[in-house]
C-alpha cells in the first residue's frame, strides 16, 4: 500500500468513531425534541379552553377527598391549571372551608357559572362548553 493511501485510511480511521458519535447524538436530539414538542402539544390542548372558562368567571369548587373531581381535574389534565377552582375539604377532617358553607355549596363537585347558575356533578367539556360560551379545540 503506498504512503498516501495509508496516510488517507489513517486518516479515515480517527474520524470514523467521532463521525458516528456526533451522528448518534444528532439522531437523538432529534428524536427527543419531536418527543416534547409531542408532549408540549397535548398537554396545552385544552389550555385555551380552561383559560376562557376563567375569564368567563366559571368555577369549579371541589373536595380533595372527592373522586367526582378528581375525575373532572384528569379531564383538564395539566390545563386545569387555568380553572378557577376552589377547595372545599379540609385536610384531615371531611369538614369545609368557610367560603364553600357561605356559598351554600352542598355537593361536589359543582360548577357555578358568571351568570350565577350552577351545576352539581361532573359535566363533560361538551357541556360546559354550551354553558360557558367557551369553544373546545
Amino acid at each position: 500500500m503506498s504512503d498516501e493511501r495509508k496516510k488517507g485510511r489513517k486518516k479515515q480511521l480517527q474520524q470514523g468513531p467521532w463521525r458516528k458519535v456526533i451522528t448518534a447524538a444528532l439522531i437523538v436530539a432529534a428524536f427527543a425534541a419531536a418527543y416534547l414538542l409531542g408532549i408540549r402539544k397535548r398537554a396545552s390542548r385544552l389550555d385555551h379552553f380552561a383559560q376562557c372558562l376563567a375569564s368567563k368567571q366559571v368555577k369549579m369548587y371541589g373536595a380533595f377527598w372527592c373522586p367526582h373531581c378528581a375525575e373532572e381535574k384528569e379531564t383538564f389534565g395539566p390545563s386545569f391549571q387555568y380553572v378557577p377552582y376552589v377547595e372545599c375539604g379540609i385536610e384531615g377532617s371531611r369538614a369545609e372551608q368557610p367560603v364553600c358553607l357561605q356559598a351554600g355549596i352542598k355537593n361536589f363537585p359543582t360548577w357555578q357559572f358568571g351568570n350565577g347558575e350552577r351545576t352539581e356533578g361532573t359535566l363533560p367539556l361538551q357541556t360546559l362548553a354550551q354553558k360557558s360560551g367557551c369553544s373546545l379545540p
